[in-house]
């Protein structure tokens, strides 16, 4: 509802007035980040019409202020992914022609990531179309949270980016459940295309528990929606294994990945994704597999329900890159 009498003016943080921002859908991540740098979600109105268009306003005097718009974007029975980004696109062009001096879409997960290079003949390059999307409507930067692929995020955009890394969390996590281990352990990619990511958990991993850690990888191959492959490199032989992957949507890869490390003789397996998407049937199918645990991120929205997921925080994470970048840095440090 709008508010009546004077209108807020957005926090100081000692650079100018800080305004963090969210949409409807984003409320719950926003309040925790907000929380997090020590203020509260700055007030908007979110208005839907009866013919299914919407109109959204900052309820605060953002002239002249650092405004950070927190908000991932994902489909689910309330919206579709497709609205949710129309919505933070017209709040960012909104938030501009109020005379905003600098907007930064703050977007863990990043929609349309998967498909940002050609692989058949005519296919789109949807995650460059999007960056020109966040640039015409006036984004002076964005963070995401572990991007599909870092290198296409970054170069897809002109603006600035800020690609965090879920890893520092995935390290607390593994060390608390893999402290007092005493089998081999193992990292491990459920693909060839996450090995680079998998390697960098390995080695900080195996800087905080002080032991050798081994690494593995599964082959996979993806073509018209249909998975093949599943040859194991590497030794997973009476090992706790680690499966650490961006992006847990059907379940698919896990379920593959899982199977291949049974086989080559793992006695353990837990999983690390930086976003749990869950669509389908994918909870209930990774529930009858055998592992451990499964640790995703709050980067989308993860119901309370029995099974092996474990929910950790990212709000500290974007919230000390938000205030790294509104107090002018240094910011990139978190991206390595």
């Amino acid at each position: 509802m709008p508010s009546t009498g004077s209108t807020p003016i957005c926090a100081d943080m000692s650079s100018g007035n800080l305004c963090v921002f969210s949409l409807e859908a984003g409320a719950i991540l926003g309040d925790a980040v907000a929380r997090e740098l020590g203020t509260e979600r700055s007030a908007h109105e979110e208005r839907d019409f009866s013919d299914g268009e919407h109109k959204l306003r900052p309820l605060e005097d953002v002239e002249g202020a650092d405004v950070f718009v927190v908000q991932s974007l994902y489909g689910d029975n309330a919206s579709s992914v497709d609205d949710k980004l129309i919505r933070l696109l017209f709040f960012i062009a909104t938030l501009r022609d109020a005379g905003a001096r600098r907007v930064t879409a703050v977007v863990p997960y990043l929609c349309y990531g998967r498909k940002d290079r050609r692989t058949k003949l005519r296919d789109p390059l949807s995650s460059r179309y999007l960056a020109g999307l966040f640039e015409a409507m006036g984004a002076d930067a964005v963070v995401t949270l572990d991007a599909h692929n870092q290198a296409a995020f970054e170069n897809a955009f002109r603006c600035r980016t800020l690609h965090l890394q879920a890893q520092p969390l995935f390290v607390d996590f593994a060390a608390g459940a893999l402290q007092a281990e005493e089998r081999p352990l193992v990292v491990a990619s459920p693909d060839v295309g996450g090995v680079k990511r998998a390697e960098a958990l390995r080695s900080a991993l195996g800087e905080r528990l002080q032991r050798p850690i081994g690494r593995a990888f599964v082959e996979k191959y993806r073509s018209g929606g249909q998975l093949s492959g599943g040859t194991l490199v590497g030794d997973v032989r009476d090992a706790t294994v680690l499966v650490v992957d961006d992006l847990i949507s059907g379940g698919g890869t896990i379920e593959r990945a899982t199977a291949a490390f049974r086989d080559g003789g793992a006695a353990q397996i837990f999983v690390a994704a930086s976003h749990g998407q869950f669509s389908g049937g994918a909870r209930d199918k990774l529930a009858a597999l055998p592992l451990e645990a499964i640790a995703v991120t709050d980067s989308l929205p993860q119901p309370a329900a029995p099974g092996p997921i474990t929910v950790l925080s990212c709000a500290p994470l974007v919230a000390e890159a938000i205030g790294r970048l509104h107090r002018g840095g240094p910011a990139c440090e978190l991206s390595l």
